[in-house]
C-alpha cells in the first residue's frame, strides 16, 4: 500500500466488546480555540473574572468539547475511513475544568444490519473520565458503515 491509499475498514472486522481510548489535556488555549470555531463565547467558558462567580469558581471547558474527543477516539483510534458517525447521545455529568486530562473509553456493545444486510451498524459505549476516574460525559454512538 502507498502512501496515498487508504485502507477501509470493514463492519466484518469489528466484535462486540472491541473498545479504543483516546487521551487529551484541556488547555485554556483550546477551550479559547473551541469558542473561535463554535461562536460560543459563554464567559463561563472564556472569561476568568465571571467565571469565578458561578457555582463552579472557575472556567470550565464546552461540554460538546468532550464529545469531539469521543469523536476523535472513534474516527481514528477506533475505527478509519470508511465509518459515518451516525448519531451521538451524551449526558454531561460532570464538569471539565482547564488542566483536566480526559480518557474517552468506546467499546463496541451491538452489531445490527437492516435492509437485508446492506446497511451495517455498531453501536458504541462512549464514557469520557477525569484524571480522578470521575465520569465526566456518559453516551452512546450509532456508527455506520459506508
Amino acid at each position: 500500500m502507498t502512501q496515498n491509499e487508504i485502507k477501509l475498514v470493514k463492519w466484518e472486522d469489528y466484535n462486540i466488546g472491541d473498545s479504543a481510548e483516546h487521551v487529551k489535556t484541556v488547555t485554556s488555549t483550546e477551550v479559547e480555540k473551541f469558542a473561535d470555531i463554535t461562536g460560543d463565547y459563554n464567559p463561563i467558558h472564556v472569561n476568568e473574572e465571571y467565571a469565578k462567580t458561578t457555582m463552579f469558581g472557575k472556567r470550565i471547558a464546552h461540554g460538546v468539547l468532550s464529545v469531539g474527543l469521543i469523536s476523535a477516539c472513534l474516527g481514528v483510534k477506533l475505527f478509519g475511513p470508511g465509518i459515518l458517525y451516525g448519531s451521538q447521545q451524551a449526558t454531561f455529568k460532570k464538569p471539565v475544568f482547564l488542566g483536566d486530562t480526559l480518557k474517552v473509553i468506546c467499546t463496541i456493545t451491538d452489531k445490527f444490519t437492516k435492509k437485508d444486510g446492506k446497511l451495517k451498524f455498531l453501536t458504541v459505549e462512549t464514557i469520557v473520565y477525569n484524571q480522578n476516574e470521575e465520569v465526566v460525559t456518559d453516551g452512546e454512538a450509532q456508527i455506520i458503515f459506508a
